[in-house]
């Protein structure tokens, strides 16, 4: 039984694929299985993954008859996975070296936690290398291992399950999967943070998370599956409603909730301009059905939009926004100008 399962779900990526599997299989701590999950790639990964399992027996290769998605093609990585822990992995990203040696030390200083989380960084095409905006997070000083009660800072992370190591007993426990549609991490990653008893942290970028210059991401992609994002919260609460010990993170998860669908609809290119409107009304009621006694909104502008949106003030948000970047257009015009002599 290999210590861990690396899970990489793999859709026409063939430009990236060769670079993601190598940071695996380059790793200095040899002791995993690679599953590879081809969710019926129509470009030339399958053969890639053939060639890759062909050199070296650590690859795995599942080829799906159908395409059903990212988080299904985890699922069935997960269904045959044998490692005591397992790590997610997108194919168009890459481990750092050096990254499973130090997620097993600190596993083994730590006697096993439920969940090991680690940073990320985000690589551009021009070469750049920029570590995430929630290093200070990492830095933080605190017990080696907690629960969320002592950190709740965690939820102020980037909701991905590619920055982590599960214990896969764990997984097994608590019955995670993943559903279909968009924003498919989660409705994984907010139960697996509540529940869990011990979780440690690793101070290092663990993942280069490429950002394409064309694009590349579903995410960026106007499209109506944005609305997946309101049926991937009700199986979040749907979580809590089975576990009342953890009802006190209900305002907290709200909040992180509206935050979301906030950057959802704020984002260009998501929600398609027909259909705002709509994505508005249905923010409205989900919010009225589950926001908790107790919630207390942001404070400045992000409270105030989050606000608008979850009342479904479609118009005077609008309004808000564009008075926002008005201001920001004449912020930066204004630095560009520089009194004579200065």
């Amino acid at each position: 039984m290999p210590r861990f399962s690396v899970i990489v779900p793999v859709y026409q990526v063939q430009e990236y694929l060769a670079e993601c599997l190598d940071s695996v299989l380059s790793q200095s701590c040899a002791d995993f299985e690679l599953i590879a999950v081809d969710d019926h790639s129509p470009d030339g990964c399958g053969a890639i993954l053939d060639e890759a399992a062909a050199k070296d027996e650590r690859v795995r290769v599942l080829h799906l008859p159908a395409n059903v998605g990212l988080g299904r093609a985890r699922n069935a990585g997960l269904e045959v996975a044998t490692g005591d822990y397992v790590i997610f992995l997108d194919s168009d990203d890459t481990l750092t070296p050096g990254l499973l040696r130090a997620v097993e030390d600190r596993l083994l200083a730590c006697e096993d936690p439920d969940i090991l989380v680690y940073d990320y960084a985000r690589t551009y095409w021009d070469g750049r290398v920029v570590r995430s905006n929630s290093a200070p997070v990492f830095a933080r000083p605190g017990p080696d291992v907690f629960a969320l009660d002592q950190r709740p800072d965690l939820l102020d992370l980037l909701m991905v399950v590619w920055n982590k190591a599960y214990r896969r007993g764990y997984i097994d426990e608590q019955g995670l999967t993943f559903p279909a549609g968009y924003y498919e991490d989660t409705p994984w990653t907010f139960p697996a943070l509540l529940a869990a008893g011990r979780i440690t942290m690793l101070d290092l970028v663990g993942v280069h998370y490429r950002q394409r210059e064309q694009g590349g991401n579903i995410l960026a992609t106007a499209t109506r599956k944005h609305f997946d994002v309101f049926d991937q919260y009700d199986l979040v609460f749907a979580f809590l409603d089975r576990r009342p010990d953890l009802d006190r993170w209900r305002p907290v998860v709200y909040g992180r909730m509206v935050h979301h669908l906030n950057t959802v609809v704020s984002k260009p290119g998501r929600v398609p301009p027909g259909d705002r409107r709509e994505y508005f009304r249905r923010a409205a009621q989900h919010c009225a059905r589950l926001r908790p006694a107790g919630y207390r909104p942001a404070s400045g502008a992000e409270g105030v939009r989050t606000e608008l949106l979850s009342h479904g003030h479609y118009l005077t948000y609008q309004g808000v926004r564009a008075l926002a970047r008005t201001r920001q257009a004449a912020a930066k015009a204004a630095r560009r100008v520089r009194p004579s002599g200065s």
